[in-house]
């Protein structure tokens, strides 16, 4: 077989393992596995032991736990749904008050968590009521979650951002450093957007 038929035959065959109900990591470790077994042989095991013991041996990745950790406590603490309930009343007078307080309640919490998914599901069950109640569009309201919740993998601390330099070797504070006024500016325009 050539290269792009095993591409394609890999592509496949993780689309219907995932559509069978296998879970996604444990689907691409074994496909990972067995075809680095058909393509170089049995010298995929001492690889596969040597890579999983840098990435264990990796200090930079103690972060990512913890942000974990970090963000399931100010989800179970309620500290976002205040966030949000005291910045919508703090932006009352001005245009479109409840997006301005979604993105900056998410731009707050992406923050907290460094992951997106956290972030866009928080903030669906929290402000899409409330923004659909005020009368605002379906597609508007769900835009503005799901871009206010894409900022928590640009603004520091990211949790992609230290997996990007744990894995690149690039140092993680140089990349928090380039990402913080990107990240900023990104939902500075946001907000601008939804005001116009």
């Amino acid at each position: 077989m050539s290269e792009p038929e095993i591409g394609i035959l890999m592509l496949g065959m993780l689309v219907i393992l995932i559509m069978l109900g296998f879970p996604i990591a444990f689907t691409l470790i074994a496909m990972g596995i067995g075809f680095g077994y058909f393509a170089i042989g049995d010298i995929i095991f001492p690889l596969l032991v040597q890579r999983a013991y840098g990435v264990m041996s990796n200090d930079v990745l103690i972060a990512v736990p913890l942000f974990l950790f970090m963000g399931y406590m100010v989800e179970r603490a309620n500290i976002l749904d205040r966030l949000f309930s005291s910045l919508q009343l703090a932006a009352r007078g001005m245009p479109a008050s409840l997006a301005v307080a979604s993105l900056i309640t998410c731009a707050l919490f992406a923050t907290a968590t460094g992951i997106v998914g956290a972030v866009v599901t928080l903030m669906g069950l929290l402000a899409l009521p409330a923004m659909l109640n005020a009368g605002y569009d379906k597609r508007m309201s769900s835009g503005v979650i799901c871009a206010g919740g894409c900022l928590g993998i640009l603004i520091p601390p990211s949790i992609m951002l230290i997996l990007y330099g744990a894995m690149a070797g690039v140092s993680v504070v140089r990349l928090y450093a380039a990402a913080l006024i990107p990240g900023l500016l990104l939902a500075g325009l946001y907000i601008v957007y939804v005001m116009g």
